[in-house]
């Protein structure tokens, strides 16, 4: 079961007042998090319970950790 939005749904601070190329994630009742695409927020919501979201941050940082031998991500 989909656990509703609690918080409002917000952008990352990098991104412009004037970019809407970005997704928006809020806090759910549960501890999870709700993501929509801010071009388009009427499509859909995608919903992650506490521990797949931490999961997909841990992935996300380790994908964007520079390996040993290679240039840091530009």
């Amino acid at each position: 079961m989909k656990s509703k939005p609690i918080t409002p749904f917000r952008k990352s601070s990098y991104s412009g007042p004037t970019q809407n190329e970005c997704v928006e994630v809020a806090t759910t009742a549960d501890g999870g998090r709700a993501v929509r695409d801010s071009k388009d927020p009427a499509r859909g919501t995608a919903y992650f319970g506490p521990h797949a979201w931490q999961a997909l941050l841990s992935h996300i940082r380790t994908a964007r950790a520079p390996r040993e031998g290679t240039p840091p991500h530009s």
